[in-house]
């Protein structure tokens, strides 16, 4: 189960990454064939906001994964929560 939940992690990550590469790739084609479109640079700063934003994402989740794996770590009696006995 362990290894479940870091593989949907690993996979999501994995995603978010792969959107940004796409993302830029498609801009890159799209200003190596406009050229010198003036458009360009509104296309640039778009994407360099875009690549920020999902770069937090990334760090966001990169803390909730190892807060996960830190909880993990712990063992079945270190999750318990609420009273006991």
């Amino acid at each position: 189960m362990d290894f479940t939940f870091a593989g949907l992690v690993l996979v999501a990550i994995a995603a978010i990454a792969a959107s940004g590469a796409v993302k830029i790739a498609r801009i890159w084609a799209q200003g190596r064939a406009a050229g010198a479109d003036p458009g360009t640079a509104g296309r640039l700063q778009a994407l360099e906001e875009e690549v920020g934003a999902l770069r937090q994402e990334l760090r966001e989740t990169q803390e909730r994964v190892d807060f996960a794996e830190r909880v993990l770590a712990r063992g079945p009696e270190a999750r318990r929560v609420g009273p006991q006995g």
